[in-house]
């Protein structure tokens, strides 16, 4: 994933674990901050397992303990201007770089929580929501993160209201019109850069 926000350093290698820009909404404001990108519940034993919950599948987030009660009250959203995903090819995987148009930034829907260890120490963490994918990223992978419109931003955002149906509504592949992918270097992958896209797994 890439990510580029004011009074920020762009960074263009985001991988699972590492901290990532995120939006909330509090009392009625918006607070960016950083989460760790990888849930873990606050009702965890322990931290171990948050690279499993990089990703929330958009089909299923109320019937999933650790979901629902999240998707009711703690959504939240993560800026990017760009997302990466590995193509299956005869040669091997190419990498592939997904992004608007216009190159303009947007918002992947995400959700969020707070787990505290024994000693009082605090971790905020989140995860991705995916879906089906478009027509753009179709032949890329089998799922795509949730891109928001931006006019949909504040009431998934908004913690005082909840209407599951509603939100779901907003949960769908983005407008491949406005998005285009094209193939990128294979050093996006490399460990030593921490690269990675959003990785569509099935959460």
């Amino acid at each position: 994933m890439e990510c580029k926000v004011p009074n920020m350093q762009p960074r263009y290698n985001i991988a699972p674990g590492q901290l990532i820009p995120a939006i909330i909404s509090d009392q009625g404001k918006r607070r960016l901050g950083q989460l760790k990108w990888g849930l873990v519940p606050s009702c965890a034993q322990d931290e171990k397992n948050e690279f499993k919950m990089i990703n929330a599948r958009a089909e299923t987030l109320t019937e999933k303990p650790a979901f629902r009660r999240l998707y009711e009250r703690k959504r939240c959203i993560v800026p990017a201007d760009g997302f990466y995903e590995w193509q299956q090819r005869a040669g091997g995987k190419q990498p592939t770089r997904i992004m608007m148009k216009t190159e303009e930034p947007f918002a992947f829907a995400g959700l969020y929580d707070t787990w505290t260890n024994p000693a009082g120490k605090k971790l905020h963490s989140c995860t991705i929501i995916t879906t089906k994918p478009n027509e753009v990223v179709r032949d890329i992978h089998d799922r795509m993160p949730v891109i928001l419109r931006q006019q949909d931003e504040a009431l998934w955002l908004n913690r005082e209201h909840y209407d599951a149906d509603l939100l779901q509504s907003l949960l769908v592949p983005y407008d491949p019109a406005q998005m285009r992918a094209y193939p990128v270097p294979s050093i996006v992958g490399s460990p030593k850069k921490r690269c990675a896209g959003v990785h569509s797994r099935n959460s």
